[in-house]
């Protein structure tokens, strides 16, 4: 990945937020490296290095600044935009896989060869899925230190490192610090056994209001549900279960986390940070939109209005389906008496997995005999592994084997793979309510005109189908 000096010093010089996520800043004189905003003095420039990733800063034998913790800002919002291998790795990293299967595992689910990946992986970030997935453990392992009350043998196996003394190593590498003198610093007060409170970064502007009215119109009962300020949900993890509460604040989203196993920490998090598209960079889609006369009223009045994303993209697909051609309301009568047979007796729990809703008896469905068996063969094609809808999955391979199942069309199919798989770039021109929302604003609404009039709001149209949404 290119760096252009200037242009990253500039940014580190007026401690510009705005790239925080973007590169790291590394000074040889200290041996720190830090976010571009870091409060701290400006290095002079013969001292600075710029790095596109926090794991080749530390490859490098740099250690993360205590002043402005670079490891927990947003990522980069390059990997949600990229449907590239690159972007795809990026993102399957953050969920994970590389953890729990290794770089093999990863590599397969890619379909490349390791030496390959590896290849373009430290071409592009300076390094290697390994290293990368190493920096992302020092961050889970670093929450956990001083969040909880966990042991540090505990928290070395459920931060994925595969000893004690790898993890000790590694902390002592990455913060210049040993894990028991972590937790003496520490001025979080610990919550309740099992639970972790932690805030989520992010570019500002956000608009919240957008992304839980949203969220809380299509809620589902025993699933998820909207309380004030905030959205509460279950989760079905790799190891277990959870629930989370997020709560939008200034600069940040404070979330609380209940895991059945702290293994899911790491997943936990990159699927909140989906949710609400924390990594996005609001400036950069706002600035595209707002350059049309007919969005810029709603871009000065709203600024920061994300794409609501997905935690399980077996559900998003699910909920597509149901949704097609019904009310958002029709659709969540429907969705909730599909989940009936799995809703806890109190609390939230997470959506059925493939395998159990295509195990679900006809009467379960309560809808046509077709529509019945399109969810059917979209779980089967799930369950079997046929069928990948999570977002590291290629966009438009993924797009063509959902339009391959009876039932489901392109309205379906691009549905899937704004929110399910995170394609900023998505413009159902057919949508109803889109066109709705275009006629509102003044703008063409027959399907071929209003297709090709949003065409001026690439990359970003999918930003502006959720404000057609809101205008209509």
């Amino acid at each position: 990945m290119e760096l252009d000096f200037e242009r990253c010093y500039r940014a580190v010089d007026s401690r510009d937020q705005r790239f925080d996520g973007w590169f790291c800043t590394a000074v040889t004189s200290t041996g720190i490296y830090c976010r571009p905003s870091c409060p701290a003095m400006t290095p002079k420039r013969e001292n600075v290095r710029f790095f596109p990733s926090a794991a080749a800063a530390q490859r490098a034998g740099f250690r993360a600044c205590k002043r402005c913790r670079p490891d927990a800002a947003p990522g980069s919002p390059e990997w949600d935009v990229r449907a590239d291998l690159v972007g795809r790795a990026m993102r399957l990293i953050g969920d994970g896989v590389v953890d729990r299967d290794g770089v093999p595992g990863l590599a397969s689910r890619l379909g490349y060869t390791e030496r390959h990946l590896n290849r373009l992986l430290t071409a592009e970030l300076g390094a290697g899925p390994l290293a990368l997935a190493r920096a992302q453990r020092a961050q889970t392992a670093r929450i956990l230190i001083e969040t909880t009350d966990l042991g540090q043998a505990e928290i070395a196996f459920a931060a994925g490192f595969g000893s004690v003394r790898q993890f000790n190593d590694t902390i002592l590498e990455v913060y210049a610090q040993a894990p028991s003198t972590l937790r003496e610093r520490r001025k979080v007060t610990v919550s309740e056994p099992g639970t972790i409170n932690l805030r989520l970064a992010y570019r500002s502007p956000l608009h919240a209001p957008a992304l839980l009215d949203f969220l809380e119109t299509r809620a589902l009962p025993g699933i998820e549900a909207r309380d004030g300020n905030t959205y509460r949900r279950g989760l079905t993890l790799p190891h277990g279960s959870a629930t989370v509460s997020l709560s939008p604040a200034d600069r940040w989203v404070s979330a609380t986390l209940r895991l059945s196993d702290v293994r899911d920490l790491a997943p936990a998090v990159a699927r909140c940070r989906r949710l609400f598209d924390l990594d996005a960079d609001p400036e950069a889609v706002d600035a595209t939109l707002g350059a049309d006369p007919a969005l810029a009223a709603s871009v000065r009045a709203e600024p920061g209005v994300r794409v609501p994303r997905a935690v399980d993209g077996f559900e998003m697909a699910v909920r597509a389906i149901i949704g097609q051609q019904v009310s958002v309301t029709g659709a969540r009568t429907t969705l909730s008496r599909l989940i009936r047979p799995f809703r806890a007796a109190d609390g939230l729990v997470g959506f059925p997995a493939a395998a159990q809703v295509a195990d679900l008896p006809d009467s379960a469905f309560g809808m046509p005999a077709a529509r019945r068996e399109t969810i059917r063969q979209l779980a089967n094609a799930v369950a079997d592994g046929k069928l990948d809808l999570n977002p590291g999955a290629d966009r438009e391979e993924t797009v063509a084997r959902l339009t391959d199942i009876p039932g489901i069309g392109l309205w379906t199919a691009g549905y899937v793979a704004m929110r399910a798989i995170g394609d900023p770039d998505v413009f159902l021109a057919t949508d109803l309510a889109a066109r709705r929302g275009a006629r509102a604003l003044g703008l063409p609404d027959q399907v071929k005109t209003l297709s090709a009039y949003a065409g001026k709001w690439r990359p970003w149209r999918s930003y502006a189908l959720v404000r057609l949404w809101r205008a209509a």
